[in-house]
């Protein structure tokens, strides 16, 4: 259930940010709308407002004109003023904070620091409860993020300044994907080993539910506040996950506490009506391998796998969060629009459950990535070359794009896994985690890049940017080994040997081979 609301606080800042049509306000007259009411207000705007540059909108968005007193207004003796006070199109939106904030203009790009702001604090929230939850426990770490959220979301909904609202939104990203983090660990935690590519698939599409509630919850509030509330008051219901979620056995043995783990498997096979296996008691825990982060830079071959790993995550993540920001610029109808492309992910994840295992990681990812990659930049031709008349066909080639990103992220998590070597996979994820964040904190700005360059080709240029970025990540992978049905490294020499030859070439998976023996003993525990 956190996922759900983990997904519509994700993007609930493409609502928040919002930056309606808008230009400046009429200094004469105080009642202005953006709307044209009458015709003395029509003249008001032809003789005071520029005309813009950009041909796709009407007025100058920044500047007005003032006269000379006495004088008939003309343009040889207008002089342009930047106005301070503007007036914005509530049909789409009532009230965003970009709006309340009047964040245009010279201060556009204050819209897409925040978002940055955001994306920073998922990193820092990942890094931080990481350790948490190691260090103090998964159940402990998850209710102290779910509280953190609770207040920091209620807070923000009543902002009332710039700084103010950025520092909640830090706030908000660490504690949210904190607690996404750790329901992701307690899930994959509580099955075995053979079920987890499923689990964790199937986490992704509660998060894409969260999608489809927030683009209801935006089209039926309209306004920054309503819409923040609606998604915040449904965590205080995770308040109860005290009482009903129990710690992970795993972590329990890991830190020596052996008879607590027991006893929670044993309220389990309860629950379950099953039997407890007798070896499943006599469980010890036993230290896992491990390795440092710098090892996978320690040779020609991890070096370049590393960074292709590397590359792939940060562009996954610039495509997924950057194709739904640059909802606003593609034209038709926004919360449709917005809709759609949450809705695609269920198709997303559903094809990767069924394809993962049967072509391969490397091929499926790399598809993923092409077509995304490929269907996002040719929106060049339909923005260019069609205008209005071919915003449907953009919006689909949008939509195949996030189709492509939502597969490419579901299956990264698998394959790079899976690439590292056992004794540095936990070191290679949570970088390879990090790296992604990198490419969430980009999305902002190049989605923003469409309103900073005029005309036609400023609205394809972010999703110009998307694809190719795309593109080439996707090729690029093609460098990488496959890793389905391969025995698996476990030590920093196996790395360097994985897909050179025939070493590696028997069909033992991961879960026959590569499962540490506290594991081993755990999978009979699925029947539980």
């Amino acid at each position: 259930m956190p996922a759900i609301l983990v997904g519509s606080f994700m993007m609930n800042l493409v609502f928040v940010m919002k930056t309606p049509e808008h230009r400046c306000k009429l200094p004469m007259l105080d009642n202005d709308t953006y709307e044209i009411t009458s015709e003395y207000q029509r003249h008001l705007v032809n003789i005071t407002i520029p005309e813009s540059d950009d041909k796709t909108i009407d007025y100058d968005r920044c500047h007005y004109y003032v006269y000379p007193f006495g004088e008939s207004p003309s343009k040889q003796n207008a002089t342009k003023i930047t106005c301070t006070e503007w007036v914005y199109d509530k049909s789409v939106i009532t009230k965003s904070f970009a709006s309340e904030m009047h964040l245009v203009c010279q201060d556009t790009l204050l819209t897409s620091h925040a978002q940055m702001i955001f994306y920073f604090g998922v990193l820092v929230g990942d890094l931080l409860f990481g350790i948490l939850a190691d260090t103090f426990g998964r159940k402990k770490s998850l209710y102290l993020a779910i509280i953190i959220l609770i207040g920091s979301a209620f807070g923000v909904c009543w902002s009332s300044s710039y700084i103010t609202f950025v520092i909640l939104e830090f706030i908000i990203g660490a504690a949210n994907h904190g607690a996404f983090m750790i329901c992701c660990v307690l899930g994959l935690e509580m099955v075995g080993p053979s079920k987890r590519n499923w689990a964790g698939i199937v986490i992704h599409m509660f998060f894409a539910v969260g999608l489809v509630y927030l683009a209801g919850m935006g089209y039926f509030l309209r306004n920054w506040q309503h819409v923040g509330l609606a998604i915040a008051a449904p965590c205080v219901l995770f308040l109860c996950y005290w009482w009903i979620i129990p710690e992970s056995p795993r972590w329990l043995l890991s830190m020596g506490r052996h008879e607590e783990a027991v006893t929670i498997l044993k309220k389990v096979a309860l629950t379950n009506k099953a039997n407890i296996p007798e070896k499943l008691l006599q469980i010890q825990d036993e230290p896992d391998p491990h390795g440092n982060l710098w090892h996978l830079f320690s040779s020609k071959v991890l070096f370049v796998r590393t960074m292709i790993i590397f590359l792939n995550w940060a562009v996954v993540s610039l495509m997924y969060y950057g194709v739904t920001m640059n909802v606003g610029n593609m034209g038709g109808d926004f919360y449709l629009n917005f809709f759609l492309l949450a809705l695609i992910e269920f198709p997303a994840y559903s094809i990767c459950i069924y394809l993962v295992d049967k072509i391969g990681r490397k091929k499926l990812h790399c598809g993923c990535m092409l077509l995304g990659g490929f269907a996002c930049a040719s929106t060049i031709f339909t923005v260019s070359f069609g205008g209005k008349s071919l915003e449907p066909l953009t919006l689909a080639l949008a939509i195949i794009g996030k189709l492509g990103a939502s597969g490419a992220f579901c299956v990264i998590y698998v394959f790079s896994a899976e690439l590292y070597p056992t004794v540095v996979r936990n070191a290679g994820m949570g970088a390879s985690s990090c790296i992604a964040r990198i490419g969430g904190m980009l999305a902002p700005y190049v989605a923003k890049s469409g309103e900073l360059v005029d005309g036609k080709f400023g609205k394809a240029l972010p999703l110009v940017i998307f694809g190719a970025a795309s593109v080439f990540a996707g090729l690029m992978c093609l460098l990488l080994p496959e890793t389905l049905n391969r025995r698996l490294p476990e030590t920093i020499e196996d790395g360097n040997r994985f897909g050179r030859g025939n070493d590696y070439n028997d069909s033992t998976t991961i879960v026959e081979k590569y499962t540490s023996k506290k594991e081993k003993q755990l999978v009979s525990s699925e029947s539980l």
